[in-house]
């Protein structure tokens, strides 16, 4: 892949002297949805961080457009890379309306602080993520599925071509996962944005995801469509999952269907056991 407009070059992340990230390169396709996979603790949140320049790398350069993201205004990276990471903290008392308000701040300028397209963009983000009912709640008061949700929608009204979501579903229902996973494809469909998500489920990843990239230990082990990635091999080679992967009957993308639990006690040969 070239041209690519995000791209990571001998990437190392560490944090103080524990290293996370080991010498990744990276190259995100344009204009499609890339998921990140991989066990706990693997680098995946990291590698997002550095993505969104919220971590500086220890030795090599997450560049944009081909410029280090370093030598990058911050505000012209804002128009450009929108970022929603873990559990995000509200300024305290913040209503819904404000803190999605808050998305429009890269887009606007000394000499007109707001603006009708702000307030456009503000609106059509809380009415796609359902939040326009919450607009004069106070965030700290909402669920937290609720909450998650107002958090996207000021991702979405920063109306960047590139969205980094962590863990977009944090905290929602099914149906809500569901809800936000759909819109998050919507909007890559409709307007060609490049979206980076860190997601737990492989099922989830395998049926969004247009790229996939699979994390072990700080590395990535495999990346591609995931017809290509979603194998039986490859879940018990990252995740130590014994499973079998079959069509899904809706998609037709690759469904993990988890083997049969292992014994967790070795089972005792006959002529060991006293008495037989």
């Amino acid at each position: 892949m070239t041209g690519n407009r995000l791209t990571a070059q001998g990437l190392t992340l560490a944090y103080e002297d524990r290293t996370v990230v080991d010498g990744l390169d990276l190259q995100v396709p344009d204009g499609k949805v890339t998921v990140i996979v991989g066990p706990n603790a693997c680098g995946k949140s990291t590698l997002l961080r550095a993505l969104g320049r919220l971590l500086k790398p220890q030795r090599g350069a997450v560049l944009l457009d081909g410029t280090e993201l370093s030598r990058i205004p911050t505000r012209r990276i804002a128009r450009a890379v929108g970022l929603l990471p873990q559990t995000p903290v509200p300024p305290e008392g913040i209503t819904v309306a404000d803190l999605v308000s808050r998305g429009r701040q890269p887009h606007q300028k000394w000499w007109q602080q707001w603006s009708e397209a702000d307030e456009t963009a503000v609106a059509e983000a809380m009415k796609r993520t359902g939040t326009a009912e919450l607009a004069e709640r106070p965030v700290d008061e909402l669920s937290g599925g609720q909450r998650q949700r107002v958090w996207i929608a000021m991702a979405l009204a920063q109306d960047t071509d590139v969205l980094l979501l962590d863990e977009p579903t944090t905290y929602l229902d099914i149906a809500h996962q569901v809800e936000v996973l759909d819109l998050v494809r919507q909007l890559n469909r409709e307007r060609s944005r490049t979206v980076v998500a860190v997601l737990h489920d492989l099922n989830q990843a395998a049926r969004y995801a247009d790229h996939i990239v699979a994390m072990k230990a700080g590395r990535i082990v495999a990346q591609g469509a995931p017809a290509d990635v979603v194998t039986a091999e490859l879940v018990e080679e990252v995740f130590g999952l014994a499973s079998v992967v079959v069509p899904d009957p809706v998609t037709g993308d690759p469904l993990v269907v988890p083997g049969p639990p292992r014994s967790t006690h070795p089972a005792v040969p006959e002529q060991a056991v006293p008495g037989t």
